[in-house]
């Protein structure tokens, strides 16, 4: 059986996390062979160019950030990606190429060509056959980062960005779900944790049945 990559995408707030390890659970309950990886940080390498890039206190330059994801991702894809994609697996990815088409291209201005030649060259074309956008305000998104980093006493660098920034990043991925409607789908996260999980459900498990891995 082919393996079957998914992606998670959506502003920060937008819950993509907390719905990823709640299906992923549910899934491995029904027998589906599931790994759950995420960008930047999904390896080793990963891990480390990931709190350089988050971490609020450090000055990072906007080429310096793209070409840093870029890096994460090229490993990210030949050494986690590929090899379970090849033994069959459910692969799903909290963010992936959007991420950067939205955040680096849209959010921090660069040129739609330079984004398109750097995602090519870290991804050597490996595209998800599914990608699930966790869509909601920003102003509601702001709301929840906000109360999350009263609980956890932090927030990242991208957290912290002004409000435009995050406008132009959603509009962004709004604009590859309207470019890309076969195989992204956007979903409503605005409302409760449950009533977001079960419209994931509703499009996630009958595409999983459709490609052999739910029965």
């Amino acid at each position: 059986m082919a393996g079957t990559f998914i992606t998670f995408e959506g502003i920060d707030g937008s819950g993509k996390s907390t719905q990823l390890r709640l299906v992923s659970n549910f899934l491995k309950g029904l027998g589906c062979d599931v790994l759950v990886t995420r960008e930047p940080g999904g390896t080793t390498i990963g891990l480390r160019l990931r709190a350089a890039l988050l971490d609020a206190q450090e000055q990072v330059d906007p080429l310096t950030e793209l070409l840093v994801f870029a890096a994460d991702r090229a490993q990210h894809v030949r050494r986690i990606l590929r090899p379970a994609l090849q033994a069959g697996r459910v692969v799903i990815s909290d963010r992936y190429a959007d991420a950067t088409v939205a955040y680096q291209g849209a959010g921090r201005g660069f040129k739609a060509e330079l984004v398109e030649e750097i995602v090519r060259l870290a991804t050597e074309g490996l595209v998800p056959d599914l990608t699930l956008l966790f869509d909601l305000p920003v102003a509601e998104s702001t709301n929840r980062t906000t109360r999350r980093s009263n609980v956890r006493n932090k927030l990242d660098r991208l957290d912290i960005e002004h409000r435009d920034f995050h406008e132009r990043v959603r509009e962004a991925y709004l604009g590859i779900a309207a470019a890309q409607p076969e195989r992204v789908k956007v979903i409503d996260s605005s409302g409760s944790v449950d009533a977001t999980q079960e419209r994931l459900k509703n499009i996630l498990v009958p595409f999983l049945k459709e490609r052999g891995h739910v029965r």
